[in-house]
């Protein structure tokens, strides 16, 4: 195969992303990127919709999935490639998730209103989430409602440990890297040099060895060339899989571009996933 352009972790409108499947792939074309993979978080409901607008127009697509995961209060994103999308196994797993965060939607705001804030409940169960907007329900009526201006503003001062509001207990990762193999496909770490883990890449990777990962997120907007090049020397010594992405949500996550950063096939180790 040539060596062409590649995109490995894309989000649509399914999950917290602004591009519909049609908008994706023409985006994809016109970037000009011959392989890429959307991976939505805890959903597959675009993939099949995108695999044939993809195969229409001669591009290579990868179905995919980033499944969130919980380890001693430590959160780990697990990709899954090449998966059957309805298997039964990872589609119980993905349903779990998906409620633990709408939960964790809903009791944010709980937390919100017992904390002072000027909040309706009733409004807010009433509010009807556009997801060509990106984010998620609770982001977009607090920026509605004028209490809070964007993704940042809203970690920085609304979803935080100091209201009492976390993240979910999501399963831990051995659980979402069984569940992707069960449905044929293969798990990979997203982002292991992201601060989002509180760990360091190193940490992290070291972690993992133990795990039955069998690739790594290496290239991703939140890692430095020195950062890639640490985790794509850590593969290679241990024969695993090299993956890349941007992250990208459409417009809704300002600094993460498609194709960005420049990733292309000879860059990766991706076995039997092409």
């Amino acid at each position: 195969m040539k060596d062409i352009r590649v995109d490995l972790h894309i989000h649509t409108t399914a999950s917290d992303g602004t591009w519909s499947p049609e908008q994706l792939v023409e985006k994809v074309k016109q970037a000009g990127i011959g392989l890429f993979s959307v991976a939505d978080h805890d959903t597959v409901i675009n993939l099949d919709a995108t695999a044939k607008l993809a195969a229409a127009e001669g591009i290579i697509f990868l179905p995919g999935v980033e499944i969130c995961s919980t380890l001693s209060n430590q959160s780990f994103h697990i990709l899954g490639y090449g998966i059957d999308s309805q298997n039964t196994s990872l589609q119980k797993l993905l349903a779990h998730n998906t409620e633990l965060m709408e939960e964790a939607d809903h009791e944010s705001i709980r937390k919100l209103i017992a904390d002072g804030l000027p909040i309706n409940y009733e409004e807010y169960c009433n509010y009807r989430h556009n997801a060509c907007r990106g984010g998620w329900k609770s982001l977009n009526f607090l920026i509605d409602q004028g209490l809070c201006s964007d993704i940042n503003d809203f970690f920085a001062n609304m979803f935080t440990e100091d209201r009492g509001i976390v993240f979910p207990d999501f399963p831990p990762p051995c659980e979402a890297i069984n569940a992707i193999k069960r449905a044929g496909g293969i798990p990979v770490l997203a982002h292991p040099g992201s601060v989002f883990h509180g760990s360091s890449l190193e940490d992290t990777l070291d972690f993992f060895a133990n795990e039955d990962i069998q690739g790594v997120e290496c290239y991703h907007p939140c890692h430095d060339p020195a950062t890639a090049k640490r985790a794509a020397d850590w593969c290679d010594r241990r024969g695993l899989l090299i993956t890349g992405g941007s992250d990208c949500h459409g417009d809704f996550v300002k600094n993460r571009c498609l194709g960005n950063p420049e990733i292309y096939l000879s860059q990766l180790r991706l076995g039997r996933l092409i």
